[in-house]
């Protein structure tokens, strides 16, 4: 079995933009995202959108959300993000309309390769479409695809696709209620 040595970690292949425009928005982030005293979803959507994110209409971001690189994000209309979300965005994450993000659930793009001892940097990108509801403390991991209005349970944790019209709880989450049952359950879910 091999052991971890991080001083054999290296990453040179992963690139997100120049250290300049990363700066920025390290302090852009923390001045005006991840502090709990900017209540101004509008603000927020003008500096995601001057750093190259794709953002829809009426998008509500609330206090303290945490987002890597904005251009790597593209959101859709009427999206919520709840407060104390993480979006650690090392790859693409593609929001649809209508999603909801609950308090501090996170969508993390990126994960090490715990099999070989140099724990290389892995990334995937995450597509949340529409109508997706991920409930508060709730996780999706690098590569997972939530189709239409699947919804993660608080507390669980996605290491997979989650089909349309399912709500999924645990860790990792598996299926509760399925499509055939409980299309008009979820309706009355949500």
């Amino acid at each position: 079995m091999k052991k971890t040595d991080l001083n054999k970690f290296q990453n040179d292949w992963y690139n997100p933009g120049s250290k300049i425009k990363i700066g920025i928005w390290y302090w852009v982030n923390l001045l005006f995202f991840k502090n709990p005293w900017n209540p101004f979803s509008k603000l927020k959507v003008l500096l995601l959108r001057i750093f190259g994110a794709k953002i829809g209409k009426k998008v509500v971001i609330k206090p303290s959300v945490n987002i890597k690189y904005p251009w790597f994000l593209e959101v859709g209309d009427q999206v919520w993000i709840g407060e104390e979300v993480w979006i650690d965005n090392l790859a693409k994450v593609k929001i649809e309309a209508n999603v909801c993000i609950s308090q501090g659930a996170m969508l993390l793009t990126g994960n090490h390769n715990y099999k070989k001892s140099s724990f290389d940097l892995m990334v995937g990108e995450i597509k949340l479409e529409e109508g997706v509801w991920i409930g508060a403390k709730a996780v999706v991991c690098p590569g997972v695809t939530c189709h239409s209005h699947s919804v993660l349970a608080v507390g669980s944790v996605a290491t997979y696709d989650l089909e349309s019209y399912t709500i999924y709880q645990g860790n990792p989450a598996k299926l509760i209620r399925s499509r055939i049952i409980s299309e008009s359950l979820l309706e009355n879910f949500l």
